[in-house]
């Protein structure tokens, strides 16, 4: 695809444009929650999960249908979600154990059924693999409606527990306490962020769908401390990163779509680091610079004789006037004298 091309809104730009736009949009308002509760590899696991749901849906009813390759994906995401929670709930298992037992069992079995069915004479089992690294160019118009109405869905459920879902990401024992069922909240929360990672799983694939839901929230982080403010910077870093990713790979020709979405999302967050007001490096250096920069003035001045330190009074107690107090104060506690004592 040319720039002439792109600037005049071509169709297929603009269907995978719009159709990496909502995914990117919608796994950057549900990453905000599990980059606050800790849980940034739930996404790496229920991806990877999604592979062996895409596999059987395609075994069972020998078709690639976009919509029952998803929701394949969906209930094979849903279980590894489910295991996840339950092993690190109810076992001494820790959760990121859980986490890297249930990537390597569903994703190892994934592969399996995928191996399999490309050893099948089914000439129908061609670009099955594309769901591996994703390939956004094959989005159709009937996907976008279908990622739309389902982003659409999940962001209106995102603002009706808006208060319940901040309880739990911030304190989980006083959302209990309040008498909500935590548990349910989590199970329904993490069912959210599943349904999130398999609408994306066609543009960037199950190995690198975790990036999209972790990175968009991470660069949001950097910039403000509050939770409405974040999430909505982390929705449009996602949206952003989806159309300007589209747009670069659109340039080239056989450039990956999903790939170059994660780059773009990457530069973002890295700027993110560096330069957002008080957390960035940079930042933070400048401003460390700034203060040695007036305490060496301060010095200079103090040693050129300067007053800079004007006399004063703590309490009752004032600075002596001699040289020695005003060049080191500290040291001047044992000259001050009290106000209204006799020299």
């Amino acid at each position: 695809m040319t720039l002439p091309a792109i600037l005049t809104l071509d169709y297929t730009f603009v269907t995978v444009a719009l159709g990496s736009a909502i995914f990117g949009l919608l796994s950057g308002t549900l990453g905000v929650y599990e980059v606050l509760r800790k849980r940034s590899l739930i996404g790496d696991a229920i991806s990877h999960a999604a592979l062996p749901g895409i596999c059987l849906a395609f075994i069972l009813t020998n078709t690639k249908t976009t919509s029952l390759l998803l929701i394949g994906a969906l209930v094979s995401g849903w279980l590894a979600a489910l295991a996840v929670l339950a092993v690190s709930r109810y076992t001494k298992v820790k959760y990121d154990t859980s986490l890297g037992m249930t990537l390597s069992v569903f994703f190892g079995f994934g592969l399996v059924l995928l191996t399999y069915i490309q050893k099948t004479p089914n000439a129908n089992q061609a670009g099955l693999e594309k769901f591996l690294f994703g390939q956004a160019a094959t989005l159709l118009s009937r996907d976008i409606q279908m990622m739309a109405g389902i982003a659409a869905i999940v962001l209106l459920l995102v603002l009706l527990f808006w208060k319940e879902f901040k309880i739990l990401c911030f304190d989980y024992e006083y959302a209990a306490s309040l008498g909500f069922s935590v548990k349910l909240l989590d199970v329904f929360l993490t069912g959210l962020v599943v349904l999130s990672i398999v609408i994306g799983l066609q543009s960037v694939g199950v190995v690198l769908m975790s990036a999209m839901l972790i990175s968009p929230a991470v660069a949001a982080r950097q910039w403000t401390d509050r939770l409405s403010v974040m999430t909505l910077l982390s929705a449009l870093f996602g949206a952003a990163a989806g159309i300007i990713g589209t747009m670069l790979s659109s340039l080239g020709s056989r450039v990956p779509t999903g790939p170059v979405i994660i780059i773009v999302v990457t530069c973002i967050v890295i700027i993110s680091l560096l330069a957002a007001p008080r957390r960035g490096w940079l930042w933070r250096k400048f401003a460390e610079t700034g203060k040695r920069l007036q305490a060496n003035s301060n010095t200079g001045n103090l040693a050129k004789g300067e007053n800079s330190y004007e006399p004063g009074a703590i309490g009752n107690i004032e600075y002596c006037h001699c040289n020695r107090c005003r060049l080191f104060p500290a040291r001047c506690i044992p000259d001050f004298k009290k106000n209204g004592d006799d020299e």
